[in-house]
């Protein structure tokens, strides 16, 4: 008995560091706890503000008492930063434990609390770039989409655009409209939550698989495409059925060739392509604390034919979000290494005293430095000759896949239009997730947007 008792000790101490260490940001944020409100009465809520002091949300103390929550960029940073009235969505929902705490002086504390007045809570600095976050949103245009743009080799979120948007300063005057409006889905931030078929970017992990089970023979990979592939009753064709010809798994690549993709797919394990995926997070959640959906990956050992070859050109049941594809394509450019994402750079007290730090974590190693060396390699040949041309007249270098991603809704068909890659090839500044619906091809729309965004970057002289 003394060592069950021992044992349920220990495990209940475990449970106890776990809940409040491990999953104390998780649960501060949540949506359903209402602690930090009950704060509400003492504490003003901090200010959300950019390593620059740019502010994206405070809150001013009317002349009648009450507080008003303001958003300077309007419908810029919406999704992202999110809202604070009808519930909490964004950085003001992952952030709301400390943006309502002070740690401020006890000096000032015990004054305010003598004069009868609330203390401002603490600041949250935020790894935004208004430069970046600005040339994305401009860029995206009219599209409904979203972009997302992160350093590969520390995992800070740059920039993350959702359209179509909506104003955090009228929320409140529009919450009824906007909650009831099916056609937009306005206050979804389709960056994070918006599950779309990745198209050819997935071919990145298409190739990654091939190359894993055909480590020793892949460089002799020679497929001659005439344009479609049928297996029994299915065929897979190229985009306008163009006929490619003799290609080797480089020029498959940068010519986002579906019939030799979906020869290969034919050709794999299902059983390791879907550890694969799933090591790379798909069915699983991305380790961020910013609410985001779950990406999607169906292949079993006894799928069908026609779904392998459908999955392996990024199309049939796979699903994925902009963010993950972020990630993914992060994953290439660090070395094969997915650092953790992050949004927040310290909390401040509101007059500028540092209370923590947020330093880059590694996620996992989730390949080999060599395997990613390969895949950037192909990623450049998109650029220089394939699908991703009008990337290669920069002052830059831009390794990166294209992808026209096709899918069905009730009877009506369209293509989404993706892009994602990384610029300074050598030593990778930033990566650039594109996704514009209805778009049309990769090339076509999602490019164009990219480019901007990686213009504005350098143009900035970051």
């Amino acid at each position: 008995m003394t060592y069950v008792f021992a044992f349920m000790f220990l495990l209940m101490a475990g449970y106890l560091i776990y809940f409040n260490v491990v999953k104390r940001d998780e649960i501060n944020a949540n949506a359903n706890n209402t602690k930090q409100d009950s704060q509400s009465d003492k504490i003003i809520r901090g200010s959300i503000v950019t390593d620059d002091g740019t502010v994206l949300a405070s809150t001013s103390v009317n002349s009648d008492g009450t507080e008003t929550r303001t958003y300077p960029y309007e419908n810029v940073f919406a999704h992202v930063v999110g809202y604070a009235s009808n519930g909490k969505a964004g950085l003001e929902a992952a952030a709301n434990y400390d943006l309502m705490t002070s740690h401020s002086s006890l000096l000032n504390q015990i004054k305010n609390g003598e004069n009868n007045e609330k203390i401002k809570g603490d600041n949250v600095v935020v790894t935004l770039n208004p430069v970046i976050q600005q040339a994305a949103y401009y860029a995206l245009g009219s599209y409904k989409g979203a972009v997302v743009v992160m350093e590969p080799d520390s995992g800070k979120i740059l920039a993350m655009v959702s359209k179509p948007d909506f104003n955090p300063n009228t929320i409140s005057e529009e919450w009824e409209t906007m909650v009831s409006d099916d056609t937009n889905s306005s206050l979804l931030n389709r960056a994070a939550q918006g599950l779309y078929p990745p198209g050819s970017t997935f071919k990145i992990l298409t190739t990654l698989a091939y190359l894993q089970q055909n480590n020793d023979i892949y460089s002799g990979f020679s497929f001659d495409c005439t344009g479609s592939l049928t297996q029994n009753d299915v065929t897979i064709t190229c985009y306008n059925g163009n006929v490619h010809g003799a290609e080797d798994l480089k020029t498959a690549f940068a010519h986002s060739c579906n019939t030799a993709f979906a020869n290969i797919g034919l050709n794999l394990d299902n059983g390791a392509f879907r550890k694969l995926a799933e090591k790379f997070l798909f069915n699983n959640s991305l380790p961020t604390s910013l609410t985001h959906s779950d990406s999607v990956f169906k292949l079993d050992k006894d799928t069908s034919y026609g779904e392998v070859m459908t999955t392996a050109i990024g199309q049939g049941d796979t699903l994925v979000t902009p963010l993950h594809m972020a990630l993914i394509t992060s994953t290439v450019a660090n070395g094969g290494i997915m650092m953790t994402p992050y949004y927040v750079e310290r909390i401040e007290t509101y007059d500028g005293d540092v209370v923590s730090e947020t330093r880059p974590s590694a996620y996992k190693e989730l390949m080999s430095t060599q395997e990613a060396g390969i895949l950037t390699d192909f990623m450049k040949e998109t650029v220089n000759s394939g699908t991703g041309t009008a990337l290669s007249y920069s002052g830059y270098s831009v390794a990166g896949k294209t992808g026209s991603a096709e899918y069905e809704t009730n009877g009506v068909t369209g293509t989404h239009s993706w892009f994602v890659g990384f610029s300074n090839v050598d030593d990778p500044d930033i990566v650039v997730a594109v996704i514009a619906e209805d778009g049309g091809t990769g090339s076509q729309t999602a490019v164009p947007i990219a480019k901007a965004i990686f213009d504005a970057y350098y143009n900035a002289g970051y």
